[in-house]
């Protein structure tokens, strides 16, 4: 099996590499979005002749990547922004790509992961909430 190694300048801690740029913090690593310079911001147009799914397809992958990756909640209004002026730009009513977001969104809140995250939070919650019940009433019935 061939590998291929591929280099990465690293510049103000920060690696960009695909369309993902990772920087490192004195305390964390923060993940954002990168868009190449030669980045045209250029779909399919709305007004073209083409079938509806791949006039879409580079807004679901747009937004999908903002909503799944980890990334700050201004770096998700900023990545937002930049969607709906590459929306704009290209012609698509900005309330047919609001629509999509919204259906993205529902999607991803019924996901069978988001689901089981969703419990492991409340049944952490719930042993926490358990533990410290418990250490209470051990306090209250040693005085």
């Amino acid at each position: 099996m061939c590998r291929q190694i591929i280099q990465a300048s690293i510049t103000h801690n920060t690696i960009n590499y695909l369309d993902l740029s990772t920087h490192r913090n004195t305390n964390n690593i923060d993940i954002g979005i990168y868009r190449k310079p030669a980045h045209t911001e250029v779909t399919i147009k709305f007004s073209s002749n083409h079938p509806l799914e791949p006039k879409f397809s580079a807004f679901s992958f747009y937004i999908n990547r903002m909503l799944t990756l980890p990334i700050t909640k201004q770096a998700k209004k900023q990545e937002w922004k930049i969607i709906l002026t590459i929306a704009q730009n290209n012609g698509f009513p900005l309330q047919i790509i609001h629509n999509l977001k919204k259906k993205l969104m529902v999607k991803k809140q019924n996901t069978p992961t988001t689901i089981t995250q969703n419990k492991n939070k409340k049944i952490g919650n719930i042993l926490v909430s358990q533990s410290t019940n418990k250490k209470n009433n051990h306090s209250l019935q040693t005085h």
